[in-house]
């Protein structure tokens, strides 16, 4: 074993050996994997093997693609078979909501490139040639890339390719230490030590283990999880004797998967009353044990299975396979570059190895060689989670997200584990006023508040939910009075220092403002894509106030860390500095109620930032609002919040004033066509795509990052544009990704949408080719399969003239 490799890989199981084949794969050949045991010990050995391409988050289905693309490659490259068997797969609607979200997601593939169809009951009966019990059942989703595979195999496959790019892989080596160096990290083994410049946690079952020894928490937990297999099923033998196999069944209802396995089948379940395993952390002698069989937990599922599947009812079990692997909260990989530590980078998580492994094996391969991915990675980036999370957290929602796996997935949905956790000083008011809460980044937010009388949730639903009239009414509420709403859920930052305007103008494309004044900047990667959109108030030349998106803390922490300067501090007081927004035609008047300080449209100037007294808080208050209306961003200490929200409100009795949540703000913002982080603005769009190209400050002499692609997009012009629409629709509006329709042919997709309850219209936003933007435009919009009219609008839906900027 050497003493020294570029890169050190720890873990031995498919992701471990699909990120070292990458970086070999993209030029990196001084890299090392080092595994405690065998390749493919702990979950890869045990795992069914599956793959598919369908999953919500459109960036991890381009990358599930790429991974299935990928096995006939590596069995070209290294001569090693995969086992692949491209069978084909359904998934099974047993009722409207769950048929809603396959013709949603059929919706996303037309844009995507995949083939994926929606079958009707009889459809279904021929693919799998009447083995299914299709009573109750809709119709199903079929996608033609699903099959399965060799596990070990494919394993190997990935470590033969790598060790053929110049990749060294040490067997019976576990990892006692990782320490950081000047340079990297000294990892400690079992048979000596070996310094690094990169460390790459893909520890897997043990990857709880490995991060604590850098002192980082990574929040996951292995799940137990059972299939079982079957003897030979003779009417299996029929089909492999025709030439044909018989294809994977997906059914939701009975939360199950099926495959063929052999000459019989394969049938796994996530089923309720699951099991969370190995807690407080996974034995390190642990390897290629299987669990007890454990019958009880999957006897319903077993029963639901019976009479879906009759034909499992008379056949025998040859075997039972019950192991752990791991999953994160959410359920989608931890990967990316560890907040806090300098090149150690996160691996783990990948519950669906076989469909993800070699797409997350290529991403963290390009973030570390490239510095950036291909696509947005925010979907399984492991800053989603700060370091507020804790096993207190982790636990309840990944056993939530594991029974839930095969649940119907609602784009309004607000899922309950582990909720209530993080809270400002304004819960219990908010609370006992009938907030309906969602959350962003662990936080409690407010959706809406409940009308008198009304259930204190919001019904999940693919059309308009119950959140309609209040929503409305909060709205209404603002545009003829003043609306007020809290600012926590921005993510704040204080930059400080005799060098801090130069840092600014380095890391934003922007202007960077004058004292007194604030600016929006869109901030770029080297590639040029949007990595954040800020707002940035210039306090004194030394002192500026960034805010953006909250749940991008982790994602824009980091970005801060790798740029560091001297002379420049970065403070992150996202939950240290809150207050709230007033907006409406009345916001004046309520602030100039408050203060001494002239608050005329004169002396308080649109997108002027000033230090405050309010009542008896000290405040930061400036001139924006999201709300396309007039409206004021009043910042404060937490110390300081109920008692600034006490005075605003006795002071806007007379005025009207009414609270207002998330639900009307998202409302609010699309009448003047405002884009959202996350939505519109995404680390898979340019500035010159979105509209974001008018903040950029072209002229300035900083040598700003991203600078050099951004300036000629700008000379050549994008080959698509964000547009806006007013929608035909009837009583389910946009949410994303539905595909735009233009002369019989799929020429965009949408990135938002929703119904402006001000003007009464159902509107959208989403990208159309530059060629064919034109104002008045007719095209249409698919909603649940339904094409609706759509309409271009250029101009926002509503203006009254200025009132945000008088």
């Amino acid at each position: 074993m050497k003493s020294h490799a570029r890169v050190v890989v720890i873990g031995g199981g498919v992701v471990g050996c699909s990120v070292l084949y990458h970086l070999t794969k993209l030029g990196w050949s001084d890299v090392m994997l080092i595994e405690r045991s065998e390749l493919t010990s702990g979950s890869t050995w045990h795992a069914a093997g599956g793959f598919h391409t369908i999953n919500g988050d459109t960036n991890m289905a381009a990358l599930q693609g790429y991974t299935i693309r990928l096995y006939k490659e590596l069995e070209e490259i290294t001569g090693m078979s995969c086992g692949l068997h491209h069978v084909g797969g359904v998934t099974l609607a047993d009722n409207q909501e769950r048929f809603d979200q396959l013709v949603a997601e059929r919706a996303k593939h037309r844009y995507m490139g995949l083939d994926t169809e929606i079958l009707g009951p009889e459809e279904i009966r021929k693919l799998t040639d009447g083995l299914v019990n299709l009573e109750g059942v809709i119709g199903g989703l079929y996608d033609p890339l699903d099959g399965h595979l060799d596990p070990s195999g494919t394993t190997h496959a990935y470590a033969k390719a790598a060790r053929m790019g110049g990749a060294e892989i040490v067997l019976h080596n576990r990892v006692l230490e990782t320490n950081p160096t000047k340079d990297g990290w000294e990892v400690v083994t079992e048979k000596g030590t070996v310094t690094c410049e990169h460390l790459v946690n893909a520890g897997g079952l043990w990857a709880r283990e490995i991060a604590a020894m850098a002192g980082v928490y990574l929040p996951l937990l292995p799940m137990a999880h059972q299939y079982l297999v079957t003897d030979d099923i003779p009417e299996i033998v029929d089909i492999l004797k025709s030439g044909r196999e018989f294809p994977h069944v997906m059914d939701p209802g009975g939360e199950s998967y099926l495959r063929q396995e052999g000459r019989g089948l394969c049938i796994g379940f996530y089923e309720k009353p699951c099991e969370p395993w190995s807690v407080n952390g996974t034995p390190w002698d642990f390897g290629h044990e299987l669990l007890n069989e454990q019958f009880d937990k999957i006897e319903d599922s077993v029963n639901f299975a019976y009479r879906r599947f009759p034909v499992l009812e008379r056949t025998g079990v040859k075997r039972v396979i019950h192991g752990p692997f791991t999953f994160a909260p959410d359920g989608n990989p931890l990967v990316g570059p560890v907040p806090g530590l300098k090149n150690y980078w996160s691996a783990c998580a990948v519950m669906a190895g076989f469909s993800q492994g070699g797409g997350m094996g290529l991403a963290l391969a390009q973030w570390m060689i490239e510095g950036e991915v291909e696509r947005d990675p925010r979907g399984f980036d492991v800053a989603r989670f700060g370091t507020w999370t804790t096993p207190g957290y982790t636990v309840p929602k990944v056993i939530e997200n594991y029974q839930m796996r095969f649940s119907v997935g609602y784009p309004n949905e607000e899922r309950p584990a582990a909720r209530p956790f993080r809270q400002t000083p304004m819960y219990d008011t908010f609370d006992k006023m009938g907030a309906v809460w969602g959350q962003q980044y662990g936080l409690e937010v407010v959706n809406y508040f409940a009308l008198p009388g009304e259930p204190r949730h919001e019904e999940p639903s693919f059309k308009r939910s119950n959140a309609w009239e209040a929503t409305a009414q909060e709205v209404q509420a603002l545009r003829t009075g003043v609306g007020i709403n809290e600012l926590q859920n921005f993510g704040k930052y204080l930059v400080k220092g005799p060098n801090a305007r130069a840092w600014l103008d380095r890391l934003m494309a922007g202007r960077i403002p004058k004292p007194g004044r604030l600016s929006l900047s869109p901030m770029l990667a080297h590639s040029g894509k949007i990595i954040g959109d800020f707002t940035i108030s210039c306090l004194s030349e030394t002192e500026f106030q960034l805010t953006a998106s909250y749940g991008a803390q982790g994602w824009h922490s980091r970005w801060f860390d790798q740029n560091a300067a001297p002379g420049v501090t970065v403070e992150n007081i996202s939950d240290s500095r809150s207050g709230f927004t007033i907006a409406g035609p009345k916001a004046r008047d309520l602030l100039a109620k408050l203060t001494h300080e002239d608050v005329s449209a004169g002396a308080f100037k649109f997108m002027d930032v000033k230090r405050m007294t309010i009542g008896m808080a000290n405040c930061l208050v400036q001139r924006v609002s999201y709300t396309a209306d007039l409206g004021y961003e009043i910042f404060c200490d937490h110390m300081s919040v109920q008692h600034l929200w006490k005075v605003l409100n006795e002071a806007g009795a007379d005025l009207g004033i009414r609270a207002f949540g998330m639900r009307a703000m998202m409302s609010l913002r699309l009448d003047k066509w405002f884009g959202s982080w996350g939505r519109e603005f995404s680390p898979d769009y340019t500035p010159a795509e979105t509209g974001l190209d008018r903040f950029i400050d072209w002229k300035k002499p900083a040598d700003w990052i991203g600078k050099a692609p951004a300036t000629a997009e700008k000379a050549n012009g994008p080959a698509r544009r964000l547009v806006s629409f007013v929608v035909d629709a009837k009583d389910a509006d946009v949410v994303a990704w539905e595909p735009i329709w233009l002369n019989g042919s799929v020429v965009g997709f949408c990135t938002s949408g929703g119904y402006s309850h001000w003007t009464g219209k159902s509107v959208a936003m989403g990208f159309l080719p530059a060629a064919e933007v034109k104002d008045g435009l007719s095209c249409e919009i698919e909603i649940l399969g339904e094409r609706r009219r759509a309409t271009v609008h250029m101009d926002p839906i509503w203006d009254d003239g200025g009132r945000m900027r008088a």
